[in-house]
């Protein structure tokens, strides 16, 4: 397996955390973001969206990490992390949602203007951004883990951004129970740290 990615991206995290989590090996290769490779047309050629990551498994090309998290799952039989009953599978798809919608439009984007330089309304950002988490903290405050009484890619999906969301100056410290689930993943056996950036509140 090939997975094209960068190091900064919070959701190339994903996909590197959650190989690390099941021990499975994949082959990494840097994208360089800064030059525009992403919209290379080598690169297009994989995603046309020309966004990372990209996961090449043989003859397949997955694009978005969470369907590549949902396709290292099931293709690896990794069920703990994707459960196969109806209810367990919805409560993953719920938060694997909130991860590519109120995630990316608030803690994500925040940090997008402060490591990227997007131009984007920061305030706006960060209220949605402090919305989510305690949407997210309230969750927590009822179980460990997001959608099961153990870790699943919900987990997974939802952590890079939310522990570097003070890079894009979105304060954890109001959310206990956040900041304790983040160290719950963080204790993890295989667990892989999403590059810091000194930015925003980690300056």
């Amino acid at each position: 397996m090939k997975v094209y990615h960068h190091p900064l991206s919070g959701h190339s995290h994903r996909v590197r955390l959650f190989l690390s989590l099941i021990g499975a090996d994949a082959e990494f290769i840097h994208v360089d973001l800064a030059k525009r490779a992403h919209k290379e047309p080598a690169f297009l050629k994989l995603n046309p969206f020309g966004q990372v990551p990209v996961l090449v498994d043989g003859d397949n090309v997955v694009s978005d990490s969470n369907a590549i998290l949902v396709y290292l799952a099931t293709s690896l039989g990794k069920t703990a992390w994707l459960p196969a009953s109806p209810a367990g599978a919805a409560a993953v798809q719920k938060w694997l949602s909130v991860a590519a919608g109120e995630i990316a439009y608030g803690p994500a984007a925040a940090r997008l203007i402060t490591v990227f330089g997007a131009p984007l309304n920061a305030e706006e950002v960060i209220a949605r951004a402090h919305v989510v988490l305690k949407r997210v903290d309230d969750a927590l405050a009822a179980s460990p883990w997001l959608a099961a009484d153990h870790p699943t890619l919900a987990d997974v999906a939802l952590y890079g951004y939310i522990a570097r969301a003070p890079e894009g100056f979105v304060d954890l410290a109001p959310y206990a129970n956040v900041n304790a689930w983040l160290a719950r993943v963080e204790a993890l056996p295989g667990f892989v740290a999403f590059q810091q950036t000194p930015a925003g509140l980690a300056a």
